[in-house]
């Protein structure tokens, strides 16, 4: 079982959140580039240095949910305790996609879509998602892959979640998607359900 956090890690992780809303409103309020790093320090009343000790950039600041994204993509593999890979995939994808298609998410969507800088900080920041869960997958003596099959894996996965979540309809975008990553796991390996 997890102690939970101490005073000092509830301060910090408060602080960082302060940072993060402060920073979205005043980037909603007055569009993403005129908005500068001294900005969001001092509408959160916090030092420049906290900000960077925070968030390593200025486009960090849009994605603050990103490392608890990638951790949760690689629990999903490493914490399913017999469940079969592609379902345990599909329920954190589709987690995902229920956060950031959310409707009042729409006016960040728009903004990311908007701000090259933006928009190549999330390309990366997939890959690197991908690069993560491939590993994942590979790590796992009961998913007995190549590791170009994990890798090809994890970017469909990732790529499912992208197309979901510009989608008009997310739901049934990923019912669409992810019984095709399965066929192809499946056709690649064995059927791990058939197996359990």
């Amino acid at each position: 079982m997890t102690a939970p956090p101490g005073r000092r890690e509830r301060k910090k992780a408060a602080t960082r959140q302060k940072i993060a809303d402060t920073a979205l409103r005043l980037f909603l309020d007055r569009g993403y580039d005129p908005v500068g790093i001294r900005d969001v320090a001092a509408a959160a009343d916090v030092a420049v240095t906290t900000v960077f000790s925070h968030f390593a950039s200025k486009e960090a600041l849009v994605f603050e949910q990103d490392e608890n994204f990638e951790h949760r993509l690689t629990q999903a593999v490493t914490d399913r305790a017999g469940e079969p890979l592609i379902p345990a995939l599909h329920r954190e994808i589709h987690a995902m996609v229920r956060h950031c298609a959310a409707p009042d998410r729409a006016p960040i969507r728009h903004m990311i879509d908007s701000s090259p800088a933006l928009r190549d900080y999330e390309d990366s920041m997939l890959l690197r998602y991908a690069e993560s869960l491939a590993t994942a997958i590979a790590a796992d003596p009961d998913l007995d892959r190549t590791p170009t099959v994990c890798r090809a894996v994890a970017r469909f996965v990732i790529d499912a979640y992208a197309i979901a979540r510009d989608a008009a309809d997310p739901e049934t975008a990923l019912g669409e998607v992810f019984p095709m990553i399965e066929a192809a796991w499946i056709a690649r390996g064995f059927d791990e359900a058939a197996q359990a």
